[in-house]
């Protein structure tokens, strides 16, 4: 179900917005909608982070800019025990 809501913005800042959403070739109320289903994800992410050991939290995400593969773990192998 959907609902109306109201929301008192600055003039030019509503402006502003509309037209980026005409850019992009969407609405100001799925723009809207889509930052606040954001805001609830990163307050789950949040708490799920919080859940975690200490050490752990610290280590999670550390490899996502890693861009090692295979061949790099290969070489890594043959440098150390060969």
């Amino acid at each position: 179900m959907q609902t109306k809501l109201t929301l008192r913005l600055d003039n030019k800042l509503i402006r502003d917005v509309k037209a980026y959403a005409r850019k992009n070739h969407r609405s100001l109320s799925m723009m809207v909608a889509d930052y606040f289903y954001l805001l609830g994800n990163m307050q789950r992410s949040s708490e799920r982070n919080a859940a975690l050991p200490p050490i752990t939290r610290s280590l999670k995400g550390i490899l996502k800019s890693s861009n090692g593969g295979l061949s790099d773990y290969k070489k890594h192998l043959e440098e150390k025990y060969l």
